[in-house]
């Protein structure tokens, strides 16, 4: 399958339909003239002398331009080396040169980072720009290309790579993960039959394409749904999903804060929703209770990484037992089960299975077509990462006599206190309890005694207060004395990835230097 043949599949059967609606343009666009714009891009980057498997760089937030970028490349045989715009253009021109794509092109906002990253790079022989700000310089390669079926189309697919998605560098340096045709159609397998994805769907996207947002996007499109595009507000979803009756889309545990917290939120009109799904990392308990009463529609969460998406699931109707009928109600902290087309095992360090008893603690393994192909020009990790077919997470999980898998951590995030194993997932369950509390971050901090202490770092809601007594009373009635944070940190926001997850290496830094963790 080639990926970037979707649009013209509705094209011929939906053409006047609405495939994309920007938010931020007010633009739409319909399936035939959205395939039009991918034809006519995709010969006018091989007009420009790229070849098969060729990069072509891409620097922009969520448009409409963004999104033919990827199918038209993907129609071309070329690569999409999405660049995540909040960097800056010394990262950028790391990336960059992990990739060297020929051609770059930028959103017209981002103008200024491009022209700096221009003279830090070499490999890229044609910058373009669109947009307002822009030079126009795509527009006119639009203009000047025919839209005919680019040459060669036939002859892409299945293993060809499509896009290299760089990780969120939640314990270290990103790499960049290389999907191929075929491993994105079955990550889309896996979120279809977990979603329940149906033609009828109108899906807000949330999160940014540069990283696996993209493939939710292109799923919904696949399915000849309409896409609404945003960046992300929580007053503006909410404006959202009532003028264009959203029936679906992807929140994290503050996103879905947010929005239930905005002045005047029961007066929306929310009742188009028809599944909400979340991901990142877990979402409290309480936050699940409170978005099931306030929320219309059913909620699944979706375990996955940048290297493979939706290894695991959690429900719908895992979600509804747990709340309206308090049957398993433990599985509210689960990812789930393994996907559809996802084989998933819990193995020690020698990659043998532990006990499927809920406590032995092991590191997720998986096996699926959904997997990268590996980390790009880097076989040295990928070596590392992938083994005999199975791909080695770094997550630390328990699995119960029923497969549901718990995350405690990352293996990287895993505190050990006097000889005892801390997973800080279970200490910010418990914080999460506390009715103030946004979002937090447990992690170990040098401890001259125990060898690592706990240390929490707490969000508070808008106009509410805790105290540090407080929140460790919280945290000791609901886990064991020595897993209760020592001290806690109250901070206005988390560092995090564009994935959502937070960065705990980066509230780790500053306690660690000069000092080696065991972990």
């Amino acid at each position: 399958m080639n990926i970037g043949m979707i649009p013209s599949k509705w094209a011929r059967q939906t053409p006047g339909n609405t495939a994309i609606i920007d938010s931020t343009t007010k633009k739409e666009i319909n399936f035939k003239d959205l395939d039009e714009h991918v034809c006519r891009l995709a010969n006018g980057l091989l007009a420009l002398g790229l070849k098969k498997g060729d990069r072509v760089g891409a620097l922009s937030q969520n448009s409409i331009e963004y999104v033919a970028i990827y199918f038209a490349c993907a129609r071309a045989g070329l690569v999409v080396q999405p660049m995540n715009w909040r960097l800056s253009a010394p990262e950028l021109q790391r990336i960059t040169d992990n990739g060297e794509p020929k051609v770059f092109i930028t959103q017209g906002q981002f103008v200024s980072v491009a022209n700096e990253l221009k003279t830090l790079v070499k490999s890229v022989e044609h910058w373009l720009e669109y947009g307002d700000g822009g030079n126009a310089s795509y527009e006119k390669l639009i203009s000047g290309s025919v839209a005919t079926e680019p040459v060669g189309s036939s002859d892409v697919g299945n293993d060809d790579p499509i896009f290299i998605l760089y990780t969120g560098g939640t314990t270290g340096e990103s790499k960049g993960a290389l999907h191929s045709h075929s491993s994105v159609y079955y990550g889309m397998l896996n979120q279809t039959v977990a979603e329940r994805i149906v033609p009828s769907d109108v899906y807000m996207l949330t999160g940014q394409m540069f990283h696996i947002p993209i493939v939710l996007a292109i799923n919904y499109l696949l399915h000849g749904c309409s896409l609404v595009l945003m960046n992300f507000d929580a007053k503006l979803a909410l404006e959202l999903i009532q003028k264009h009756k959203v029936s679906a889309f992807l929140g994290v545990t503050t996103m879905l804060n947010w929005m239930m917290a905005v002045e005047g939120f029961e007066n929306y009109d929310l009742s188009s929703l028809r599944n909400i799904q979340y991901g990142g990392g877990p979402m409290p308990s309480r936050v699940i209770q409170e978005a099931m009463k306030k929320l219309p529609g059913s909620i699944i969460q979706g375990y996955g990484q940048t290297e493979g998406t939706t290894m695991t699931v959690l429900s719908q109707e895992d979600h509804i037992n747990a709340v309206k009928h308090n049957i398993h109600p433990e599985r509210l902290k689960s990812c789930g089960r393994e996907g559809f087309v996802t084989s998933l095992r819990v193995v020690d360090e020698r990659g043998v299975d532990v006990p499927c008893d809920g406590v032995t603690a092991g590191e997720i393994v998986v096996k699926s077509p959904a997997n990268m192909l590996g980390y790009f020009r880097r076989p040295d990790l990928t070596e590392k990462t992938i083994r005999d077919g199975w791909m080695w997470t770094g997550d630390i999980a328990t699995m119960d006599s029923d497969r549901y898998v718990f995350i405690v951590d990352r293996s990287k995030d895993m505190i050990i206190s006097g000889g005892e194993n801390i997973y800080s997932v279970q200490v910010e369950e418990a914080i999460s309890r506390h009715e103030a509390v946004l979002e937090c971050a447990v992690i170990g901090v040098p401890d001259d005694v125990w060898g690592e202490s706990v240390k929490a770092f707490v969000v508070l809601k808008p106009g509410m207060k805790a105290t540090e007594e407080e929140i460790i009373e919280t945290a000791k009635a609901h886990v064991a004395s020595y897993q209760k944070p020592k001290t806690v940190e109250f901070i206005d926001a988390l560092p995090k990835a564009v994935t959502g997850k937070i960065l705990k290496r980066e509230l780790r830094d500053k306690y660690w230097k000069g000092n080696e963790r065991q972990v």
